[in-house]
């Protein structure tokens, strides 16, 4: 999943793809590198970041969505809390509604998302940090209720997937214990996606430059994709690509 954030603000690459042209590039570009999915957000969820309304978030996706879905290349992604973007979007062509709030912030989402058709990503968060918790047993119980809303609306499970949250409501070591779950995780019945990429997780390696977060990410994703994990939100998709495809070999059965 190739990440096109259309933000002033976004922590990697705020302001970069705002424009029409700009995000369709990177959008071509991501999945000429080996993207199969191109996630859209324009609302930053970093630390610190500013809520949009809905009506601010769709005035920045609007002029550039329909061409995204029509010219991308793969399925488009929908990185949304509020269901009026989701249900404007779902009706351009989006495939897949990624919500960082799983399904628990807008009572109206779960059902937006099933009357069309598409799939979720249901993603744990919280509200504050509390190291002194079990977060995996956290992370279970909101599944629990996000997968119980996603019955009751009719989203069917194959429709659905789930993210630990990486850098959501966390302390560092809790959000090591969350990569480190992914076969806890897996056991809900769910495909898992990672959404690790360039955060501030690995910003000690490197001296804090990108280099450090890319290779901080790549640790994290190989780890978890030998751990079972089938979905990685990434900014480096050929990158990914490579480390992913030495994976494959590597995995092999000799004469395999």
């Amino acid at each position: 999943m190739g990440i096109v954030n259309v933000t002033p603000d976004s922590f990697s690459d705020g302001g970069l793809y705002a424009t029409r042209a700009a995000a369709l590039a990177q959008a071509k570009k991501l999945v000429g590198a080996g993207a199969d999915i191109v996630d859209v957000g324009a609302e930053s969820t970093r630390p610190g970041h500013t809520p949009l309304t809905a009506k601010e978030e769709w005035a920045r996706l609007e002029p550039l969505l329909a061409a995204l879905v029509a010219e991308a290349g793969a399925p488009v992604s929908i990185d949304t809390y509020k269901s009026e973007t989701a249900r404007r979007s779902l009706a351009l062509g989006v495939s897949l509604v990624n919500d960082v709030w799983g399904l628990q912030r807008d009572p109206l989402m779960a059902h937006t998302i099933a009357e069309a058709g598409a799939a979720v990503v249901i993603m744990h968060n919280r509200e504050t940090t509390d190291p002194e918790i079990d977060i995996v047993t956290d992370m279970k119980r909101f599944f629990d209720r996000s997968l119980d809303i996603a019955r009751r609306a009719g989203l069917p499970q194959r429709h659905i997937l789930l993210d630990p949250g990486i850098g959501f409501g966390k302390s560092r070591e809790q959000n090591y214990a969350a990569l480190r779950a992914v076969p806890e995780l897996l056991k809900l019945g769910f495909p898992l996606l990672i959404g690790v990429s360039r955060k501030s997780l690995f910003k000690e390696l490197g001296d804090g430059a990108l280099e450090g977060r890319l290779v901080g990410t790549l640790a994290a994703n190989l780890l978890a994709a030998r751990d079972g994990a089938q979905v990685f939100r990434v900014h480096d998709a050929a990158e990914h690509r490579a480390a992913f495809e030495v994976l494959r070999i590597l995995s092999m059965r000799p004469g395999g």
